[in-house]
């Protein structure tokens, strides 16, 4: 009988938090609040109900209306060794449900991070050269043959991605958990065998998750309509950065240059309702000049407003991203809308003492009760940093002494990065990497809260 591994499929989907808007007034008297984006109010006191928001008890979730996208990891039959390059519904800021599949069985894990581009001579001679010296390093760190013989399987097999990228891959007891592209190649091939996955690399080449629709409109004739010829339209919509390796639903449509102005006017309705179901922060449009502008004019406002346009060259058929060396430098170094808000409602709640937390211990004193709604980062930790964790998510703690009082029987020294990981999956919260030009955090990590109570630490 032949043994196939089993490779879950990956999607995108899209549900969660709010835009629970942090809005604060009086201003002057808060100097600590920016005014970046905040609706000044003439009653301080609506303003810290809006800021402070509902309490919740334990384990439950705020109201969410959809805003980014989160991979989903689909379990499938053994022998069903299927993948897909997803499709981008939308979801929330980093929510991390894709990872439970790593959660589902104790460990030890083997994690992969490897350079797996196609832009080089012979790419599969080059990545057979990466995964030996990765196997190699499993094996001294203690993966048996099995395991190292399900990665090589998968090492590499992601043919159909063209251009330069990585992957990212999972095993654990002889069996492949999950694997998936990465929209860059990592910083240097990595492979990790420990009691808990290696996933915040994975996670962090997903930030900042800017949800967009990319537009190309193609026209070589006289920029009039009283000519004979066709435009071409393309849409798309993404997250960037991770859909330049995994791109969406394209629409294509050919349009006689003679109808164009009319055929604009419904083409732009058309598009107003895609961006609307990505909830798109921008529309990225690029091509010929006289036929963009004449589609631009007719877009409906809401979605006029959004536009960015780009030059340069515009290639439909890369089986990348539509626009994508255009999509790199628009989103190069900015936020999310959605991250935005967060990072505005922990600003809110810190200058009128709300439920939030700052600080390692603070953060992790609510991981442990199961708080924290979002945790945010001015950077991951360094693989240096530690905890100490037990058998669940929210079993952490900064030192033996600590868990064990709790009851946690032999509690393991993990590094900081896994064990927050598996502590935002295993409590559904969603994670925000914010530069510290934005906001500065103290020792770097912070959280919103779900809700507080006397025990919560202050």
């Amino acid at each position: 009988m032949e043994h196939r591994t089993v490779r879950p499929s990956i999607r995108y989907s899209r549900d969660g938090m709010g835009p629970a808007r942090a809005v604060i007034a009086a201003t002057a008297q808060h100097p600590a609040v920016p005014a970046r984006g905040l609706a000044v109010l003439d009653d301080l006191a609506t303003a810290i109900m809006l800021t402070m928001g509902p309490l919740l008890p334990v384990g439950a979730r705020p109201p969410r209306v959809p805003h980014r996208f989160a991979l989903v990891v689909l379990h499938r039959p053994r022998g069903a060794h299927h993948r897909r390059r997803g499709d981008h519904r939308r979801g929330v800021a980093m929510r991390l449900s894709f990872l439970e599949p790593l959660y589902a069985e104790p460990g030890p894990f083997a994690s992969v991070y490897v350079d797996t581009s196609r832009d080089v001579e012979h790419p599969e001679r080059a990545i057979a050269l990466r995964w030996r010296r990765l196997r190699e390093s499993l094996s001294r760190q203690g993966s048996d043959r099995a395991l190292l013989n399900v990665l090589e399987e998968a090492v590499g097999a992601d043919t159909e991605v063209p251009g330069v990228h990585g992957q990212a891959i999972f095993a654990a007891h002889g069996t492949l958990v999950l694997d998936g592209e990465l929209p860059r190649p990592p910083e240097r091939d990595s492979a990790r065998y420990s009691t808990l996955p290696d996933a915040m690399p994975l996670v962090t080449q997903h930030v900042p998750e800017i949800p967009y629709m990319a537009v190309v409109v193609h026209y070589g004739g006289l920029p009039t309509a009283e000519t004979h010829g066709w435009v071409t339209l393309e849409a798309e919509t993404g997250t960037w950065p991770a859909s330049t390796v995994t791109p969406g639903e394209r629409l294509h449509r050919r349009v006689a240059v003679a109808t164009w102005h009319r055929t604009s006017l419904r083409l732009g309705h058309r598009l107003d309702e895609r961006a609307r179901r990505a909830h798109a922060d921008a529309v990225v449009v690029g091509g010929d000049e006289w036929a963009c502008n004449v589609l631009i004019r007719r877009l409906p406002h809401t979605l006029r407003d959004k536009v960015v346009r780009v030059g340069g060259r515009t290639p439909t058929h890369t089986g990348r991203a539509l626009l994508e060396p255009q999509l790199d430098g628009v989103f190069r170094g900015r936020m999310a809308a959605h991250d935005r808000e967060l990072v505005d409602i922990f600003i809110g709640r810190r200058a009128l003492e709300g439920p939030m937390a700052e600080g390692l211990a603070a953060t992790v004193a609510a991981l442990q009760r199961g708080q924290v709604a979002a945790l945010l980062l001015n950077r991951p930790p360094g693989s240096s940093l530690r905890l100490w964790a037990g058998s669940q998510p929210t079993q952490l703690a900064l030192t033996e002494a600590e868990l064990m009082s709790f009851g946690v029987r032999a509690p393991r020294e993990e590094r900081a990065d896994e064990a927050l990981v598996r502590a935002l999956v295993g409590t559904g919260a969603e994670l925000v990497v914010v530069p510290e030009n934005e906001l500065r955090l103290y020792e770097g990590v912070g959280a919103l809260l779900r809700y507080t109570d006397p025990g919560t630490p202050s």
